[in-house]
């Protein structure tokens, strides 16, 4: 018998509206909203978290002043749509860009993820 029925990974960040909205619109996730704590969730149960946290500090990757402890990896089937889709979104491209099936970008928060080949 399982205790839970699915993990939530949730981002601290110093704005939850925001970031759930970039993910809600880069997933296709529905949005739901909160004060200091928003979510998006896909059709089947899958969520991610967004707390607002005072004085936040985003990641500094690939250095490890201020590490990035853990980031998303995004399946897409066109790596050149995708990237200008999340740049459109608000995403920034990193300039370190270790891979050639994949590829680094921050979010508007600068919490790192990556866009990888299908």
């Amino acid at each position: 018998m399982a205790i839970a029925r699915f993990p939530v990974v949730v981002l601290d960040c110093p704005d939850p509206k925001v970031l759930a909205e970039f993910y809600g619109a880069l997933l296709d996730w529905t949005l739901e909203p909160g004060d200091d704590f928003w979510f998006v969730r896909a059709e089947y149960g899958d969520a991610l978290g967004f707390q607002k946290v005072e004085h936040y500090a985003p990641p500094r990757w690939p250095g490890q002043e201020v590490p990035q402890q853990m980031h998303l990896d995004v399946v897409v089937d066109d790596l050149d749509a995708a990237e200008a889709a999340v740049v459109d979104l608000g995403a920034t491209k990193h300039e370190h860009q270790p891979g050639t099936t994949f590829r680094v970008f921050l979010d508007p928060a600068g919490h790192p993820f990556c866009l990888c080949q299908n």
